[in-house]
């Protein structure tokens, strides 16, 4: 298993735990899911601990600045975003 496909698993889990949206919700997203506006359990309010969470799992820093809706567009944005993060890509 390389890092990146590491990463999409843990990815995959991370969605699970933090919005409790179901394994088999979780395992069937491609990369053109939709996340945030797309999934109502993706608010406002759950960007914040998505993010932290995300930051403690990956052992990554984001930046305000890196927020925004194409990082958070799709999972594939989201994924990619990470991956990039992590120097993965």
């Amino acid at each position: 298993m390389t890092l990146t496909d590491q990463t999409d698993t843990d990815l995959r889990s991370l969605l699970n735990d933090v919005l409790g949206l179901g394994a088999a919700r979780v395992a069937a997203m491609t990369a053109d899911s939709g996340l945030f506006g797309a999934l109502p359990e993706l608010d406002s309010m759950a960007v914040a601990g998505l993010l932290t969470e995300i930051e403690d799992r990956f052992d990554i820093v984001i930046d305000d600045d890196e927020v925004d809706g194409d990082m958070l567009g799709t999972y594939g944005d989201l994924l990619t975003f990470i991956t990039r993060k992590r120097g993965e890509a």
